[in-house]
């Protein structure tokens, strides 16, 4: 079992930044990718962006040049540099987790919050 703990939410105005963290826990082996997804209310969950532990990143189209993900991969946790925040990046900021070992299981965190306003 793995268990991801997301933090460093919360409002911020538009144009602010956030640094989001997702320490992951538990029975973790190497080769996973991890991800950032976000659901807005009333609308459906999206990919924000995604990095592997060889370094490779994907973003989403909204998120390219203004966000950034790293992992720090000895230490199971990733990070989501957001920058230039805006009132549609508002919504539940969740971290995935999609491991090698377990090709056909992934796992979510509980979510995070993100409020971006005036």
């Amino acid at each position: 079992q793995v268990q991801l703990v997301e933090s460093g939410g919360g409002l911020v105005q538009p144009g602010g930044s956030l640094r989001l963290s997702c320490a992951a826990s538990g029975n973790i082996f190497s080769g996973y990718i991890m991800g950032w997804y976000r659901q807005a209310l009333g609308k459906e969950r999206e990919l924000v962006a995604t990095v592997s532990v060889g370094g490779s990143t994907s973003y989403a189209n909204s998120a390219k040049g203004r966000f950034s993900i790293s992992l720090a991969n000895t230490e199971n946790t990733v990070y989501l540099q957001m920058n230039d925040l805006q009132p549609d990046d508002t919504g539940v900021y969740y971290c995935k987790m999609t491991p090698a070992w377990q090709r056909a299981m992934s796992y979510w965190g509980k979510g995070i919050l993100v409020t971006v306003s005036s």
